[in-house]
């Protein structure tokens, strides 16, 4: 799924709302947290993530292997923060995040 940029700016200033939902700390990008950014996708479609540590192209990295790994759109990388996007066909109509055509 390809999103415009008008799409990701929109979904930019949904997540400005939110808070992280999953905490990447010092062991890195484990199985376990991927688990836990799936469950979290198919519960909201849109989340923020919470990276530990300073080194900027490790969290860069990061955030390219987990939108492979969990078949998800980036959004927004600020810092420490990751915005991500996944539709779900899991959660209820009035729950989804609703996305303008392009």
């Amino acid at each position: 799924m390809k999103l415009t940029t008008k799409q990701i700016a929109h979904l930019r200033g949904l997540a400005h709302s939110l808070s992280s939902v999953v905490m990447i700390g010092n062991n890195g990008l484990t199985e376990n947290v991927l688990k836990e950014i799936d469950l979290n996708l198919n519960a909201h479609e849109l989340i923020k993530i919470q990276v530990a540590g300073d080194d900027r192209d490790a969290r860069k990295t990061m955030y390219a292997e987990i939108c492979v790994q969990s078949s998800a759109i980036a959004v927004h990388h600020i810092g420490k923060q990751l915005v991500i996007y996944r539709k779900s066909d899991t959660i209820k109509e009035s729950a989804k995040v609703v996305i303008t055509k392009p």
